[in-house]
């Protein structure tokens, strides 16, 4: 199991678009605050909308919105929509294929893996993420005014 930019990146895209409720929030934006390539972000924007998680709005204001409340969002979810299966082996996804299925002494093991992982991502919803970031923020400007100050 590897995850890749392609997950970690559209979370991050979430993020930002749930940061601003109610606004359309333009990619260019997010790219800027997110230090990701505007053209990358495009396609992830895309298999986004498609997956159900932001819609569209087009025109002069336009951008990205929050297809739902940043509550019903789990990252489960997310990362499945933009990765596919998380199972750390093959065999898991498909017994089928594996001869050894059933008789491994490694396959519990990996089960519990896969468990924990879906316990973590399922446990997570966009708003704690949201919330999480808005505190990282919150700390680094008293980070910054403290520096500034000289204290």
């Amino acid at each position: 199991m590897w995850i890749s930019t392609k997950a970690q990146y559209g979370l991050r895209a979430l993020i930002e678009i749930g940061k601003r409720p109610g606004e359309a929030v333009p990619l260019k934006d997010v790219a800027e605050k997110q230090d990701i390539s505007q053209h990358y972000l495009e396609q992830l924007a895309a298999q986004l909308r498609r997956s159900g998680f932001i819609r569209s709005v087009r025109g002069a204001h336009g951008g990205y919105r929050l297809a739902r409340s940043p509550e019903l969002i789990q990252a489960w979810d997310v990362v499945v929509a933009m990765e596919g299966s998380l199972s750390p082996v093959s065999c898991l996804e498909d017994e089928g294929n594996c001869e050894r299925a059933g008789a491994c002494a490694t396959e519990g093991l990996w089960r519990r893996v896969e468990e924990a992982v879906r316990d973590v991502l399922g446990g997570t919803t966009l708003a704690d993420l949201i919330h999480e970031n808005l505190l990282i923020e919150q700390s680094r400007l008293v980070q910054l005014e403290t520096n500034y100050l000289g204290r």
